[in-house]
């Protein structure tokens, strides 16, 4: 929780409950993690009660926290896009009260698009992810695990996570996500998705999706949109900042997890043979990357570099660093080309070439680190500061 009197959260979107059998230990976050200050009072509008008592009367939480005698504490509303107008209670609740409310939920759609009070200047955003390296723990880590399953906690601890998976695809993906496109056309939506992810960790072209998808171009556009807005999607921008080699401007498009690219494309589990592993890896390693941002340096520039002459990195974090994730066991030359070649632009103070090796090595000034080494730099607070 921030200084501020409303923290936003944004969730990374729910999943159907799965039974895990026989999860991974998950570490526990040290005492040197942040923590919430204790939550005085909890409500969730997936309650039906609830939130049908709150669309008939408005006042109904501003009268509990009243009898309870609530002041100058924290209390959490989840699902708040359930109930726009609520927000304009929680304002007031803010001022007379001092309350500092945590607003979570997995949408702001539904809060744009009534027009309600943002309580600008009142409050922070913050973004949820799925798991990260850094809570799984490096004893836990599986990567297989990681590509096949995915991130989202019951898959990845479930020993079984497909039909988990499926249902997520089919349910919340393919209706629920639709319901907020404010779209009819479930089919049209469903080829969208399964374009989307074919494409996944590429560059967007809107046409070429709409095409496949057999709907508008314009209509695409909102729909990837819609992704981004329900932290179903991110897109990486491209660095154009280059002067010996022109950079392609066209940004990338990812999914918020691998495991449900894999179960929109229908793929078998992917293994380290596959000619899927390398983007999933790629893919893996973006997701480590934004969830760092999003919880140690919010706001730090993410991008991806790509010549017109053909030369690519896969990210440019904080503007000094530039990375390449590649799933070799020994990396060559071939590997560290767009790095060397972006190397000579001059622009940034270290390039680390991610990859599967067994031990960090440097090469023609190149970091060529294997993946858990980079995580444990990462997540440590030894890339940047």
């Amino acid at each position: 929780m921030h200084a501020a009197s409303l923290s936003t959260t944004r969730r990374s979107p729910r999943s159907p409950s799965v039974t895990a059998n026989r999860p991974p230990r998950l570490r526990h976050p040290g005492a040197s993690e942040r923590a919430l200050p204790e939550v005085a009072l909890t409500l969730s509008l997936l309650d039906q009660g609830l939130l049908t008592s709150v669309l008939a009367d408005r006042t109904v939480i501003r009268q509990e926290i009243e009898e309870r005698k609530l002041r100058d504490c924290v209390v959490c509303v989840d699902e708040i896009q359930k109930c726009p107008p609520l927000m304009d209670k929680v304002h007031l609740m803010i001022e007379r009260r001092g309350i500092r409310f945590a607003l979570t939920g997995s949408s702001a759609r539904a809060l744009k698009r009534a027009g309600v009070n943002m309580l600008g200047g009142r409050g922070s955003d913050r973004s949820m992810h799925v798991f990260s390296w850094h809570e799984i723990g490096a004893q836990a880590f599986s990567l297989h695990r990681a590509i096949n399953h995915g991130l989202l906690p019951p898959h990845y601890l479930s020993a079984t996570p497909d039909e988990g998976l499926s249902s997520y695809v089919d349910r919340y993906l393919t209706e629920e996500i639709a319901a907020e496109a404010v779209s009819r056309n479930l089919p049209g939506f469903a080829r969208f998705l399964q374009t989307a992810a074919a494409t996944n960790a590429r560059l967007i072209n809107y046409s070429d999706v709409a095409r496949d998808a057999q709907v508008s171009r314009q209509t695409v556009v909102q729909w990837y949109t819609v992704l981004y807005d329900t932290l179903l999607g991110f897109q990486l921008p491209a660095f154009g900042r280059t002067s010996k080699r022109k950079a392609i401007e066209t940004a990338k498009f990812y999914f918020f997890d691998t495991g449900v690219v894999r179960a929109i494309r229908r793929l078998p589990l992917i293994a380290e043979t596959s000619a899927d592993f390398g983007e999933f890896f790629e893919h893996y390693v973006f997701l480590e990357l934004r969830t760092w941002i999003d919880y140690r340096l919010p706001r730090a520039p993410l991008h991806y570099w790509r010549s017109r002459s053909g030369y690519e990195v896969d990210f440019i974090l904080g503007e000094r660093l530039a990375i390449e994730a590649k799933a070799t066991r020994r990396a060559q030359q071939k590997h560290i080309r767009g790095l060397l070649a972006l190397r000579e632009e001059g622009l940034f103070e270290q390039f680390v070439l991610v990859c599967r090796e067994s031990r960090p090595r440097t090469e023609q000034g190149i970091h060529i680190w294997p993946l858990e080494f980079f995580l444990e730099r990462l997540w440590g607070g030894q890339l940047l500061r």
